[in-house]
């Protein structure tokens, strides 16, 4: 079965832009961070923020948390989305312990565009389906004749033998194969993030994620990641003769986000 992308924003740090404030106010200040808290009023919070930002200062800012739920994408997005390590964490649903019956698929809208491909496409995935669940089936076959030559394997024991079956079974599953994850960013990582999966360089899928995450934490926080969004949207394209070329479609772009 087809999937499409659905990220949403768990939770996050209570009241992040005035966490951050107080935390690089501290760093200047004779008194501690309640105190400081209870003198800085909400456009106080915000000026000093921009400032902050404005100075290139972000080491206080790892000091507040993102925590997003996403699902409807692909294997391929999460092989490259868990190379951010930094100030990351990760709980993606398992394939060990997980078993497929019907698994769900992302489909490139490069090969969704071109009928003959899609046919092709999905043709492919119905057999990865079919040759997972008979992988399944000789695996437990052959495991439960280990264990009981002569008998029934029932209960827990069969439920052992199943997930043994299905970790191995699994490697017949493509990159299209659906996934779920859970992961955390503190907001320095997600700024690096941004700059780098916003881009339009970047592989559609994952970009598609940092765009609907970038909406996320501009609504909570829209000070803080006001400018956020790949390097193009603050200066000059980092990318040379490798640019989109799009530098002022990008820009208005993430204007409006």
């Amino acid at each position: 079965m087809e999937s499409h992308l659905k990220v949403h924003l768990v939770t996050c740090t209570p009241r992040p832009e005035e966490t951050i404030a107080a935390a690089a106010r501290l760093c200047y200040s004779r008194v501690g961070v309640e105190e400081i808290k209870g003198k800085m009023r909400e456009e106080e919070v915000e000026k000093f923020l921009k400032v902050l930002m404005d100075m290139g200062h972000e080491s206080p800012v790892e000091h507040v948390s993102f925590t997003f739920a996403a699902e409807g994408i692909s294997r391929a997005l999460t092989h490259q989305l868990v190379r951010h390590r930094i100030g990351c964490s990760y709980s993606q649903q398992s394939q060990r312990y997980v078993k497929l019956e019907q698994f769900d698929y992302v489909v490139p809208p490069s090969i969704n565009s071109i009928p003959e491909a899609r046919e092709i496409f999905i043709r492919a995935m119905k057999e990865d389906q079919e040759y997972y669940n008979r992988l399944v089936e000789l695996l437990v076959e052959r495991y439960s004749w280990e264990v009981s030559p002569h008998g029934k394997v029932m209960g827990k024991q069969l439920k052992a033998i199943e997930k043994r079956a299905i970790e191995d079974a699994r490697y017949v599953f493509p990159n299209a194969c659906e996934t779920k994850i859970v992961f955390t960013m503190n907001a320095r990582a997600l700024f690096n993030f941004f700059c780098q999966r916003c881009c339009e360089r970047a592989q559609w899928e994952i970009r598609e994620l940092a765009v609907e995450m970038l909406k996320g934490v501009r609504a909570v926080a829209p000070v803080l990641f006001n400018k956020a969004g790949p390097a193009c949207i603050k200066g000059p394209c980092p990318e040379g003769d490798m640019s989109c070329g799009k530098i002022e479609e990008v820009r208005k772009k993430f204007g409006s986000i």
